[in-house]
């Protein structure tokens, strides 16, 4: 099979111009070659293992399988992260919001080393990681309820060479020894918390519903806010005065999340469009 046998079968279940990038995508990460290298034929040099296995890939996204667990690695933020069935695949959108808080913390020309903050259901740990690398006064925690999702975000931090802190916690249910170890220790708290309700799984791409983890995605229909009040609770307890907290928001419930918030003495709350229009992020902050 070469590139273009392997794009034209792709096809089948993809548009043409998505075909030929994961095409592109399995022979450069998986095979070492280039685009250029694809032009030059050399997809046609590979050896007889190195066929099979490109058999394998192929079959598994013809089954629907995302192209970023098929390799296991995603790229966030010029970064490689190491994903598999117990992380989200991180997303543009995500990346936007990092870029957001780097911009804002690097402004505020920190003359501190000691900026803690907190990701609250890290999955991959690519919001913790990126924080931890490109904010050199941050001492990053990392939350989730998964032991698997840790041991993830855990070998891509050794991979980046950045330290973080991972516990594996519920943020549903904070112990008394967290709550009281945690009181006022933290800058920033940032999480994309899963804010799907069920309803929507009807508009969703099957691949994201039949291989990413429904944990991290869904919430039920009649408490579309269920993680967002937890932690804005959480967040006037662990959070320093003047403290933020930043998170990945649903566009549907962003006036009711920044009603809540209001309620709840929160201020300076903004709502911060995507590259789509979308409005993705939020910000607020503790009084």
């Amino acid at each position: 099979m070469n590139y273009n046998e392997l794009w034209h079968l792709l096809a089948q279940k993809y548009d043409e111009g998505e075909a030929k990038a994961i095409a592109r995508m399995a022979y450069e990460v998986r095979f070492g070659l280039t685009f250029s290298d694809l032009c030059l034929g050399k997809d046609t040099q590979l050896s007889a293992d190195d066929q099979t296995e490109l058999e394998e890939i192929a079959m598994r996204l013809l089954q629907g399988e995302p192209i970023q667990y098929v390799l296991g690695q995603a790229d966030f933020c010029g970064r490689t992260f190491k994903v598999n069935e117990h992380v989200l695949i991180p997303r543009p959108e995500t990346e936007e919001l990092c870029r957001w808080i780097v911009s804002e913390v690097r402004g505020k020309r920190l003359e501190v080393r000691d900026y803690p903050v907190l990701d609250i259901g890290t999955g991959s740990g690519c919001i913790a990681i990126t924080l931890a690398a490109e904010i050199s006064e941050t001492k990053v925690t990392a939350w989730d309820i998964s032991e698997e999702a840790l041991e993830v975000a855990r070998e891509n931090a050794k991979c980046t060479d950045v330290h973080v802190s991972f516990e594996q916690v519920d943020a549903l249910h904070l112990t008394s020894d967290i709550l009281h170890q945690t009181s006022g220790v933290f800058d920033l708290i940032v999480s994309n918390p899963p804010y799907i309700c069920n309803k929507e799984r009807e508009t969703m791409e099957a691949n994201v519903l039949e291989h990413e983890p429904h944990t991290a995605l869904f919430v039920p229909d009649d408490d579309p806010l269920l993680f967002y009040r937890a932690i804005a609770q959480y967040g006037l307890t662990a959070l320093k005065k003047e403290g933020w907290l930043y998170s990945e928001i649903n566009p549907i419930y962003a006036d009711t999340l920044t009603d809540m918030l209001s309620k709840m003495s929160y201020h300076g709350i903004e709502i911060k469009e995507d590259a789509y229009g979308k409005r993705r992020m939020m910000r607020a902050c503790k009084g």
